[in-house]
């Protein structure tokens, strides 16, 4: 399982794989727990879940309820691309319970740790600027 951690003060991204035998944590937490951090190597950080995906990509969605997927009428929102004003469309989802068969979760840091994220996680970073120098 992937976990993303998203820290809005410095507006940057880490990426975390997590093991098997660790992913037993996040089983059967829903989107808006909280989340410490020690679980995923952020020792000190509390996390929230924000979203995730599955195996076949489809998007959890707060307001559909279990570890689901299922078919919904959406008008806007996560798993949704507006096509219109007042168009509505049936599209897959997945519910707001986090189980074995999401592949990617999304948290956003809620309290900070003593150390920065940069220094727990350094890989993550160096990919990160290694990005921004292609772009260039």
């Amino acid at each position: 399982m992937k976990i993303v951690i998203s820290e809005k003060k410095t507006g940057k991204s880490y990426g975390i794989d997590l093991a098997k035998d660790k992913d037993s944590a996040l089983i059967g937490k829903k989107i808006g727990d909280k989340l410490e951090g020690g679980a995923v190597g952020a020792d000190g950080y509390e996390l929230e879940i924000t979203g995730g995906s599955d195996s076949s990509g489809f998007p959890m969605r707060r307001d559909v309820s279990g570890p689901r997927r299922a078919g919904v009428i959406l008008s806007s929102g996560t798993g949704f691309r507006k096509m219109g004003k007042g168009v509505r469309a049936k599209r897959n989802v997945r519910g707001n319970i986090i189980s074995d068969q999401i592949v990617q979760v999304n948290t956003q840091v809620v309290t900070m740790g003593s150390k920065p994220l940069e220094e727990l996680f350094p890989k993550a970073a160096a990919g990160a600027e290694k990005k921004d120098e292609k772009k260039r």
